[in-house]
């Protein structure tokens, strides 16, 4: 039987994009799909350039701004796919990457999760170069956790194909964090299934560099959705293995947040150091080239780095 494959899309915004984002989606050589749109009251003319695929099968529904985690959730409700693709409106695919992955889907059962080769790109995706990602191998799915937290790595969204029988397990995105809640959901996710077989034949596209993008504005209730995101997610490593390795690993993602929120979210970072203590603590050096290492050892990281801003 051929799997039926779901590609959801949330859509704030995006006008500049969409047209693009869509034209992968619908350039997929995998035929059995869907494509839901889900417009999240998006004030410019991201509607309407939707609309425009309706004629092509794609499907539209528009609902008030509540975030992109909420579409998601709606998109997942609406969604008939046994294999879930989410993809955001700035981001692409790569024509074959869904049948890739099936490919490899139909070796390994409905039980693990579908990772692909990712990268960055500006304005064109051919500008993208693949790099190694410490990520993208084959993973069960505590090592997936560990080495996210150890070498602070990502997946960006578009590269998971997701079976929907993991996907309930691992519930809904959370509707309550902006800021990474994307590593909070794909972390349980991998955590709710058998591991991640990587299929690097399988290739998406990350845009990257948008001054109006959501991890482009480091406010406070950003940082906040992130060490929210962050202290979720110890817990359910945690829950999975509480070895001494992991709670290293956990000590050493909540300082990087230190690292990365200073000299924002005193009261995140208070609390991120108190959970670091409880750990056991980490042996993390702060980030950052030969210049900042130096300026570290004679002045601290913290001075050292308010100066790094004021250049």
């Amino acid at each position: 039987m051929t799997p039926f494959v779901s590609i959801i899309i949330p859509c704030y915004n995006a006008e500049r994009w969409l047209a693009e984002t869509l034209e992968s989606a619908l350039a997929q050589t995998w035929t059995a799909k869907e494509i839901l749109v889900i417009n999240d009251g998006s004030t410019d003319d991201s509607l309407a350039v939707a609309q425009q695929f309706v004629t092509r099968g794609v499907q539209v529904i528009d609902q008030p701004n509540r975030g992109a985690s909420a579409a998601r959730n709606h998109g997942l409700r609406l969604a008939r796919g046994e294999f879930i693709q989410f993809l955001d409106a700035d981001d692409l695919l790569a024509p074959d990457k869904i049948s890739r992955q099936l490919a490899v889907a139909a070796q390994t059962g409905n039980e693990w999760v579908l990772s692909a080769r990712w990268s960055r790109f500006t304005s064109s995706a051919a500008e993208a170069s693949f790099p190694p990602e410490p990520l993208c191998t084959d993973l069960d799915p505590i090592e997936f956790a560990l080495i996210k937290f150890e070498r602070n790595a990502m997946m960006h969204p578009a590269a998971w194909l997701v079976p929907r029988a993991v996907a309930g397990r691992a519930g809904p995105w959370d509707e309550t964090l902006s800021l990474d809640d994307d590593g909070e959901y794909f972390l349980r996710v991998v955590l709710s299934s058998r591991g991640v077989r990587h299929v690097p034949e399988a290739r998406s596209y990350y845009r990257s560099g948008l001054s109006e993008s959501l991890s482009a504005h480091k406010s406070e209730a950003a940082y906040l959705s992130a060490y929210r995101s962050l202290d979720q997610s110890v817990t359910s490593v945690l829950a999975a293995q509480n070895s001494p390795r992991a709670r290293h690993a956990c000590a050493t993602a909540l300082q990087m947040f230190i690292y990365e929120a200073y000299p924002k979210a005193i009261g995140s970072r208070q609390a991120a150091a108190v959970h670091i203590a409880a750990l056991g603590g980490t042996d993390l050096p702060p980030p950052g080239g030969p210049k900042f290492q130096l300026a570290s050892r004679l002045l601290g990281w913290r001075l050292a780095k308010r100066l790094a801003q004021f250049r």
